[in-house]
């Protein structure tokens, strides 16, 4: 953004755009964090009853786990 773009934007929303891009990162990593935890509960309670095994367990954790350091490498 130029300079004049960027005191629009902080005229208008009265916050920097640097900040706004923080917040959208932070609450997008939240989003993500929360679909990792129930990936991996879902899997758990799937293992508990029977109807997956240890290696679908780890397998599906550790593919959120990756998607979730993707993610997280992008939004930095």
């Amino acid at each position: 953004m130029t300079g004049a773009q960027q005191a629009a934007f902080q005229a208008g929303s009265g916050i920097t755009p640097a900040t706004m891009l923080t917040a959208i990162a932070s609450m997008v990593l939240v989003l993500a964090f929360v679909w990792v935890i129930w990936v991996a509960m879902g899997t758990f309670r799937a293992w508990q009853e029977g109807q997956a095994t240890v290696f679908d367990l780890t397998w599906s954790s550790l593919r959120a786990c990756i998607v979730l350091m993707v993610l997280g490498f992008y939004l930095r």
